[in-house]
Parts: C-alpha cells; sequence; structure tokens
C-alpha cells in the first residue's frame, strides 16, 4: 500500500537585504486579479481593439466558502485512504479475489489526496486542526467494517460515497453558480477556479464509481444494512461540518 504522507508545509520566502521585498501573493490570487495578467510588451503589430475582461474580486463569503472545501476535501481523502487501508488486510485474508478492486480504489483515493494536498498548499488554506482524531476514527471504521465481513466493508464504501458524491455536487453547484454570475455581469473567470470545478467533477466521478463497485459486491446485503450504512452516513455528515469549520 501507498504511505499516506503528510502534508508538507509552504516553505518560507527568503528575503535579500539588498532586493526590496514583494507582497507575498494572497490566497486564490489568480481568481480575484481584476485585470488580465498579460502585461503588454512592445510589438510592431497594432494593439487589439478588443478590450480584456475584467476578473470581479471575491466576496469574503467566497473566499471562505473555497477554502473551506480544500480544507474539508483533503481531509475526506485522507480518511478515505486510512478506511481502505484499515480494510484491505482482514478483508483480503477472507477474499483474495477483492486485491485488484482494493488496490484500484485505494490507488484513487490516494491521488484524490495528493490533488487537495497541492491545492491547499498552493491556496495556502490551513488544513483541518482534527487530524489525529480523523486518522483515528477513520482507521477504526475501516478495520471494524473488514472485520464485520465483506459485505459490511463494502456497506461501508456505499454510505461514505454516497455522502462524498453528494458533498462534491454541492459544491460544483455553488461554483458553478459563482461562474454563472461572473460572466452574466461580463467579468472573466479565473484559471484556478475553471480547473477547480474540472477536478471535483473528476473525483465525483471516481468516488461514485467505488460506490457502484460496492453495491456490485453485496453491500445490500450487510445486516442490518439500513442501521449500519445510517450510522456512516451520519458520522460522514458530522464529520464534514466541523472539516470545513475547524
Amino acid at each position: 500500500m501507498v504511505a499516506v504522507r503528510p502534508l508538507l508545509r509552504a516553505a518560507r520566502p527568503i528575503r535579500l537585504h539588498a532586493v526590496q521585498p514583494q507582497p507575498q501573493p494572497q490566497p486564490w490570487a489568480r481568481c480575484i486579479s481584476t485585470t488580465n495578467s498579460a502585461r503588454a510588451t512592445p510589438s510592431s503589430e497594432p494593439p487589439s481593439s478588443e478590450t480584456p475582461k475584467k476578473r470581479k474580486p471575491l466576496t469574503q463569503e467566497q473566499r471562505d466558502f473555497l477554502s473551506s472545501a480544500l480544507r474539508v476535501n483533503q481531509a475526506g481523502e485522507l480518511a478515505a485512504t486510512l478506511i481502505y487501508t484499515a480494510q484491505t488486510p482482514p478483508l483480503l485474508r477472507q477474499h483474495p479475489h477483492l486485491r485488484p478492486l482494493m488496490a484500484h480504489m485505494y490507488d484513487q483515493e490516494a491521488e484524490h489526496f495528493k490533488t487537495f494536498n497541492d491545492l491547499i498548499h498552493k491556496h495556502r488554506v490551513r488544513p483541518t486542526a482534527l487530524y489525529p482524531l480523523w486518522h483515528v476514527m477513520a482507521t477504526g471504521l475501516g478495520w471494524s467494517t473488514a472485520i464485520l465481513g465483506r459485505e459490511a466493508a463494502m456497506a461501508c464504501t456505499e454510505a461514505v460515497e454516497t455522502e462524498i458524491g453528494g458533498h462534491y455536487n454541492s459544491q460544483i453547484r455553488t461554483l458553478l453558480e459563482m461562474i454563472k454570475g461572473w460572466e452574466d455581469e461580463g467579468y472573466e473567470v479565473g484559471e484556478d477556479i475553471s480547473q477547480l470545478v474540472n477536478t471535483l467533477r473528476r473525483i465525483r466521478d471516481e468516488e461514485l464509481e467505488h460506490l457502484d463497485h460496492a453495491v456490485e459486491n453485496d453491500a445490500k446485503k450487510a445486516e442490518p444494512h439500513w442501521l449500519l450504512t445510517g450510522v456512516i452516513r451520519a458520522g460522514c455528515r458530522g464529520a464534514i461540518w466541523v472539516s470545513e469549520r475547524v
């Protein structure tokens, strides 16, 4: 299994006494620039008659939303890698044929985790302060459901991915509403926002693929299915709410 590496902190800029220090970029700087970032350069070509579009500055509410989205997504993908890490050994002892599926789902979750690690580092977003708690709870959830059997382990995946899929859909809808508002007012959409929407769509689709795999492998046969999935889904909603804020 691929080891989950802790998030690296952004290195502090080095200031040279002989050079005037430059102001540090603010989070989401590419999204809030109010002018076209390209500087005018001498050219023999006549200037274009087209006026470059401007980018509307983010409101504080929008900044807070984007930061909390990256924070909770990074925490959620960490939890997913830990669940699969804990599930895999006991599950494969009884069902070795599941090895390719478990490896496939883990590898995708590890890539999602790396993606959000890179994004919170890039935008200087504070990660959740509850890493140790989520580490223990995710590991315990993965191990206990695997001990209960294949159906329970798959029901865990079904419950988690149901909540995560809905969570990503909610974030995508909010971002698309922001983009539509900017475009209706004649503003340009920043590259970071456009890329974030595409990233969330891709990751959401892969999470829902895991949900399909779980159902195909008898997640619905876990007993009692309604109680097991209900408790796990409630726990996911609580963890999302807390990680967005803490």
